[in-house]
């Protein structure tokens, strides 16, 4: 999934000019502050995400999706969690570090923050010790 730019932010100042906040760099921010949580082992970006990595173009916005408003923005976040990790805890905290990170840098009302969890990633297994 990749951030669909469906409205902007737009802020008013009639002395200044205009502000105006795409909904790319909405997912970029929710997309950094999902892959910093403990337990989160990737964002899910269905097959588009997978080519872009092959290719070895880095995309921010993998997983996310953005809906942007006026004053708010809906974002629904796809994500792979660690084998092991308790999938709710890792999910309120994904949805805590969205919440804080968008209403802080963009001034937004982050309404709702969907996190759908994808996968499990189990940890890679070692080839056992040949003697």
């Amino acid at each position: 999934m990749s951030a669909d730019i469906i409205e902007e932010k737009i802020v008013e100042d009639s002395n200044i000019g205009t502000v105006k906040i795409a909904s790319d760099v909405v997912a970029t921010i929710a997309g950094l502050a999902a892959s910093k949580i403990a337990g989160v082992t990737g964002m899910s970006g269905g097959v588009a995400g997978g080519i872009a990595e092959l290719l070895g173009r880095k995309n921010l916005t993998k997983g996310v999706k953005v809906v942007v408003g006026e004053e708010d923005a809906t974002i629904d976040a796809y994500i792979i969690v660690e084998y092991g990790t308790s999938i709710t805890k890792v999910a309120t905290e994904v949805q805590e570090s969205i919440k804080e990170a968008v209403e802080t840098m963009t001034g937004l009302n982050a309404t709702s923050i969907n996190v759908h969890v994808q996968g499990v990633a189990f940890p890679q297994e070692q080839p056992p010790e040949t003697e």
